[in-house]
C-alpha cells in the first residue's frame, strides 16, 4: 500500500473547494458523470483508431444509490497507478490568496480552470474512493482513497472489468443526495443529453397494485439529441416532439431555427419561437446552454442577443467553457462572434419564411412580433434586416410591410407641412367611434396594441422620414391631419364663457384626472361633445410606465380636453337656454368685467417703455385691485352658471355619454346616468 500527500501548494484544498462550490453543490454529480463519459469516449476513440483491440459493444455509465453512498461506474479507459498519481494526486495551485482573488466572481470557475471536476465530490462526501482498472493489457486494478484531508492511500485491488468506479460516502449534512428523486432530478437537469447511455436504477412497471422494478436498466438520457443530427434527416414533427420534451407544458412552437456552424467557432443548437400567452411563460422557459451535450446554464445573456433570450431551445458549443462565468462571457471574442451569428441566423430564417410563405408568416405575426420588435429596439443591425419583413396591422386586420403601408396612406394622410401621419389605435373597441370617424374621412388606422408598441412608435418616428404617429382619439378628425388652416371658435368671449362654464361646472372630480373645456366648430354632423388627450402627454405617461427615468411624467395627472362642438344643434340649444336663463344675472357682471379689463389695458399700456421703479405705486395698487375684482367677477359668473347647469339634464347627459364612451363612468355616476336616461325617454 502506498501512502502520501496530495500535491497542492495550498495548506488544504478541500476547505476551499467546499467553500466556493457549496452554492452549486449539486454540480458534483454532473462533474463525476461527465468524467465517466469522457473516459468512455476516449476508449471509443482508441477503438475506432485500432489502438484498442478489446470488446467495445455496449458503453455505459451507471449511477448507483446505496444507503450511505453514491457510485458512478463506467467501462471506459480506466487508470493505472501512475495515472492516478499524475491526474489525481497533483493539483497545482499558485496559492490560496491568488486563487480566491482570481475566482471570487465565479464559483464554478474552480472546476473548469484547475481540472477539479473530480474533487467536486468532496463537496458532499466525507470520503471518496476510486476503484479503477486500465484498458491496457495486463493492467493491475488499484484503489485510491481519501477522507478529505491532503492524505491519501493507493493500493492494489481486484476488479474484473476495465473502467472506473467513483464511490462517494455522503456527509451527514448532505443526506439529501441519498434520495432517489433528488439524484433523478439532478441527472435529468445536467445529463439527459450526454452521448453515452447513463443508467440509474431499473425501469419500473405497475404490477399487482404497486410499482415494481424490472430487469431492464433505466436509461435517463437521449444520446443523440436533435441538435446533433442533420436538418435533412429531420421532419417538422421531430422538432415539435423535441420541443415538447424540453417544455412539456407549452403550446406548439411557431417556428424553429437549426444552428450548425464549425468555423470560426463550433456551434449547434435549435432555437424556437414560442407561442407566448403570458410574461410568466417567458420567464419560466429559457434557452438552455450546453457544452458537448453537458448542461451548463439557462442564463444565456451575453451568448445570445438580448432580444433572443425570449426564445426557447438549446445552444451547444465546446467553445464556451463548461463552467462559464458572466465576466468571461462579456470579454470572450468567440462568445461575441456566436451572438452575432445567432442574430444573423434568426433574421435570415425570418426573411426566408416571409418570402416563401407570407400567408403563414402573417397568420403567426401577432405571436412573433414581440420577438421582432424587441430585436429592433435593442439591435441596430437587426432593425436593418427586420424592417424588410416587419408588418403593420390595421384595425381591419390587414397587414403591410413598412414600404407597402407608406405607399398606401401617403396620398390621403399627408398634412400641409408634408408629414405623413400614421393614425393608430391602442384598443379598437374603446376607440371605436374615433376609428370610424377617421375611416369615414378616408383614413386608415393602425392597431398598435402590442407590449412594445409604445417604444416602437418612437423608434419608427426617428427612422421614417417626415412621418408622425398620432393616436386616433388625440383630437377631432379634422385636426388629426391638418391639411389647411385650422378653424377656431367664432363665438364671442362672453358666449364662449357661458358655454364652457356650464359644462365645466358639471364635470366630475376624478383623482389624477384633469379636464380642460374648450368650444370649437366641428360641423353640424359632428359629435356634440368629445374627450381627447394630446398625443405628447399621453405618450410620455405611457413611456414612463416602462422607463423608470421618466417617472416624473407618471406622477402627473392625466390631462384631457373636453371639446364642445359649437355647431351642433344640441350644444347651440344648451348655450341659448343658459344665456336666456342667466342673462339678468350675468349681464351686469359682464359689463363690470369689461370695464375692469378696459382699465387694466390702459394701465398696462401706460407701462410701456418704463422701468419697474418708474411706475407709480398708486398704479401698481390699482392694477392689483383690478385683478382681484376680475377674478371675483369670473367666480361669481361661474357660480351662476353652475347653479343653472345643475338642473340642466341635457348638460349632464352629454357629459356622461362622452365619459361612458371613454370608460370614465362607473359606480354612482353610472347608476345616475341610467336613471336619467330612462326618465328622458318617458
Amino acid at each position: 500500500m502506498q501512502k502520501g500527500n496530495i500535491g497542492v501548494t495550498t495548506e488544504n484544498i478541500f476547505p476551499v473547494i467546499k467553500k466556493f462550490l457549496y452554492s452549486d453543490h449539486e454540480i458534483f454529480l454532473r462533474e463525476i458523470v461527465s468524467n465517466a463519459i469522457d473516459a468512455t469516449q476516449k476508449l471509443k476513440t482508441l477503438y475506432e483508431k485500432g489502438e484498442f483491440k478489446g470488446e467495445f459493444s455496449s458503453p455505459k455509465v451507471t449511477v448507483t444509490l446505496g444507503t450511505e453512498t453514491i457510485t458512478v461506474s463506467d467501462n471506459g479507459i480506466g487508470l493505472t497507478a501512475e495515472e492516478i498519481e499524475k491526474y489525481i494526486n497533483q493539483i497545482a495551485l499558485s496559492g490560496a490568496t491568488d486563487f480566491l482573488e482570481k475566482y471570487k466572481d465565479s464559483a464554478n470557475s474552480i472546476i473548469g480552470h484547475f481540472g477539479l471536476g473530480f474533487y467536486s465530490a468532496f463537496m458532499v462526501s466525507k470520503k471518496v474512493e476510486i476503484v479503477t482498472k486500465s484498458y491496457r493489457e495486463g493492467a493491475q486494478a488499484v484503489k485510491w482513497s481519501c477522507d478529505g484531508s491532503p492524505e491519501y492511500t493507493l493500493e492494489e485491488t481486484e476488479k474484473a472489468e476495465r473502467g472506473t468506479d467513483i464511490i462517494m460516502y455522503i456527509d451527514d449534512d448532505s443526506k439529501e443526495f441519498l434520495s432517489e428523486s433528488r439524484i433523478s432530478a439532478i441527472l435529468n437537469k445536467y445529463c439527459r443529453f450526454l452521448p453515452v447511455e447513463i443508467a440509474f436504477g431499473k425501469k419500473k412497471e405497475w404490477k399487482d397494485g404497486k410499482q415494481v422494478e424490472t430487469d431492464e436498466d433505466n436509461i435517463i438520457n437521449d444520446t443523440t439529441p436533435l441538435w446533433t443530427r442533420k436538418p435533412s434527416e429531420l421532419k417538422d414533427e421531430d422538432y415539435k416532439e423535441f420541443y415538447r420534451k424540453l417544455y412539456p407544458m407549452s403550446d406548439e412552437p411557431l417556428f424553429w431555427i437549426h444552428l450548425n456552424v464549425d468555423f470560426p467557432f463550433n456551434l449547434t443548437g435549435i432555437l424556437y419561437f414560442p407561442k407566448v400567452k403570458s410574461s410568466l411563460e417567458l420567464q419560466k422557459n429559457k434557452v438552455l446552454l450546453f457544452c458537448n451535450q453537458v448542461y451548463v446554464t439557462d442564463e444565456v445573456e451575453g451568448i445570445v442577443p438580448d432580444f433572443l433570450t425570449l426564445m426557447h431551445g438549446v445552444i451547444d458549443s465546446p467553445d464556451i467553457p463548461l463552467n462559464v462565468s458572466r465576466s468571461y462571457l462579456q470579454s470572450d471574442s468567440n462568445v461575441k462572434k456566436i451572438s452575432t451569428y445567432i442574430s444573423k441566423k434568426v433574421s435570415d430564417r425570418l426573411t426566408q419564411i416571409f418570402n416563401n410563405d407570407r400567408k403563414e408568416f402573417e397568420e403567426k405575426w401577432n405571436d412573433l412580433k414581440i420577438f421582432i420588435h424587441y430585436g429592433m429596439l435593442t439591435e441596430e443591425d437587426f432593425y436593418d434586416k427586420a424592417s424588410k419583413f416587419t408588418l403593420l396591422q390595421d384595425t381591419d386586420g390587414n397587414k403591410y410591410t413598412y414600404e407597402e403601408y407608406k405607399n398606401l396612406v401617403s396620398a390621403e394622410q399627408t398634412d400641409k407641412e408634408g408629414n405623413i401621419i400614421y393614425l393608430y389605435s391602442n384598443d379598437k373597441e374603446k376607440e371605436f367611434g374615433f376609428i370610424e370617424n377617421a375611416k369615414n374621412k378616408g383614413y386608415n388606422v393602425l392597431l398598435m396594441d402590442g407590449q412594445l408598441d409604445v417604444a416602437l412608435i418612437s423608434l419608427l418616428e426617428r427612422k421614417f422620414e417626415k412621418t408622425r404617429f398620432t393616436r386616433v382619439d388625440s383630437d377631432t378628425v379634422e385636426n388629426l391631419i391638418v391639411k389647411e388652416e385650422q378653424k377656431f371658435s367664432t363665438l364671442s368671449e362672453a358666449r364662449r364663457e357661458v358655454l364652457t362654464g356650464v359644462f365645466e361646472s358639471q364635470l366630475p372630480h376624478m383623482e389624477k384626472r384633469e379636464f380642460h373645456v374648450q368650444a370649437m366648430p366641428m360641423g353640424e354632423n359632428g359629435a356634440p361633445i368629445m374627450i381627447t388627450q394630446t398625443e405628447y402627454m399621453r405618450r410620455m405617461k405611457e413611456m414612463a410606465a416602462i422607463q423608470p427615468g421618466m417617472s416624473f411624467y407618471g406622477e402627473m395627472p392625466d390631462m384631457f380636453n373636453v371639446l364642445l362642438n359649437e355647431e351642433h344643434p344640441l350644444i347651440k340649444r344648451v348655450l341659448e337656454s343658459a344665456e336666456s336663463a342667466c342673462a339678468d344675472k350675468t349681464q351686469p357682471i359682464d359689463e363690470k368685467k369689461a370695464a375692469l379689463e378696459s382699465r387694466r389695458k390702459e394701465l398696462y399700456d401706460a407701462r410701456n417703455g418704463k422701468k419697474e421703479d418708474e411706475i407709480p405705486q398708486s398704479e401698481k395698487d390699482e392694477l392689483f385691485e383690478i385683478e382681484k375684482e376680475i377674478t371675483a367677477a369670473k367666480s361669481e359668473k361661474e357660480g351662476i352658471l353652475a347653479e343653472y347647469a345643475a338642473d340642466d339634464k341635457t348638460v349632464k347627459q352629454l357629459i356622461d355619454i362622452t365619459l361612458l364612451q371613454n370608460n370614465m363612468l362607473s359606480g354612482e355616476a353610472l347608476n345616475n346616468f341610467v336613471k336619467r336616461s330612462i326618465e328622458l325617454m318617458k
